[in-house]
């Protein structure tokens, strides 16, 4: 479970969320992800580094550069867990339906 709590930190910051939502049109060094960012590339490399962390960004050395770039897989952990829980509320809905069409027959 540590690593979907990671994900879950990960995703709770909107800078985070905004790097990802960047890194979905491809890979980037810290400068391009940290340029329309109102924060320093410093405190970009410590959001870099916790979605490093956990598992949804990749980094590779070029050179002197570090490029990033989404992980594959980066939201399979998130998927499962969504999923299961989307399952659980679709069959309360279920029964919330047929509880009410059971009434409203009763009443006719």
């Amino acid at each position: 479970m540590k690593e979907i709590d990671q994900k879950f930190a990960a995703l709770s910051d909107h800078t985070r969320r905004a790097i990802l939502a960047r890194l979905t049109a491809g890979e980037a060094n810290a400068g391009e992800l940290a340029a329309p960012l109102p924060i320093s590339q410093p405190a970009v490399s410590q959001h870099l580094k916790v979605l490093i962390e956990a598992g949804m960004v990749e980094r590779e050395a070029r050179g002197q550069q570090r490029i990033y770039r989404l992980a594959p897989g980066a939201l399979d952990g998130i998927d499962g867990y969504l999923g299961g829980l989307r399952q659980a509320l679709e069959a309360n809905y279920a029964r919330l339906d047929a509880l009410l069409d059971d009434m409203q027959n009763k009443q006719n």
